[in-house]
C-alpha cells in the first residue's frame, strides 16, 4: 500500500465522524451592508447630514477652480504680449492659488472621509444590534456579512433595513 492511500485510510473514521455535525440543521443568514448603507433610513440620514454639512465647501472649492484656470487662461493668452516682470508676477500668483487651492481640496476629502466614517460606524452599529436582535428572536445559529454568493433564501437584510428604519436597532 502506497503512502498516499494509507493516510486516505487513516482520515476515514475522523471524516465520518464529522459527517454527523455537519448533517446537523443550522439555521444560517446572510446581510448585505452595501444595501444597508445604501438603502437603511438611518444611512440616507447620515448621507443628508454630510452633505448638508460639506456642501458650502464643495462650492468654496468648486469657485476657486474657476478661479485658478481664469488665471491661468489670462496668463496664456497674455503671456506674450506681457512684460517679464509681469508675467513672472502673475505666474507666481498662479502657482499660490493652484497649491492653495490643492490644499484645501485634500483638506476637503480628508474631513469629508473622516465625518464618512463617524457616521457610517454610527449605522454599523445600529445594524449590527438590529442583526443580533434578530438572529437571537429568530434562533439563527450565524450570520454572514460577506460572501462570494449567498442564497435569496437566507438573505434577512430586508428585515435588518426594516428595524432600522422602525428604530428598533437604535438602542
Amino acid at each position: 500500500m502506497t503512502l498516499m492511500k494509507f493516510r486516505w485510510l487513516a482520515l476515514l473514521p475522523l471524516m465520518a465522524l464529522a459527517v454527523p455535525t455537519f448533517a446537523q440543521e443550522g439555521k444560517i443568514g446572510f446581510v448585505n451592508l452595501d444595501r444597508i448603507l445604501r438603502d437603511a433610513v438611518p444611512a440616507q440620514r447620515a448621507q443628508k447630514r454630510i452633505e448638508a454639512e460639506f456642501t458650502k465647501r464643495d462650492q468654496e472649492l468648486q469657485r476657486m477652480a474657476e478661479e485658478v484656470k481664469k488665471l491661468q487662461e489670462a496668463l496664456e493668452r497674455n503671456a506674450m504680449t506681457m512684460q517679464e516682470s509681469e508675467r513672472s508676477r502673475r505666474e507666481r500668483e498662479l502657482a499660490e492659488a493652484s497649491r492653495e487651492f490643492q490644499r484645501k481640496q485634500r483638506e476637503f476629502r480628508e474631513d469629508l472621509n473622516q465625518r464618512r466614517n463617524e457616521e457610517l460606524a454610527g449605522v454599523l452599529e445600529r445594524a449590527n444590534r438590529a442583526v443580533k436582535q434578530i438572529a437571537e428572536s429568530e434562533k439563527f445559529d450565524i450570520i454572514f456579512q460577506e460572501a462570494v454568493y449567498a442564497s435569496p433564501r437566507i438573505d434577512i437584510t430586508d428585515k435588518v433595513i426594516k428595524s432600522l428604519d422602525d428604530g428598533k436597532g437604535a438602542k
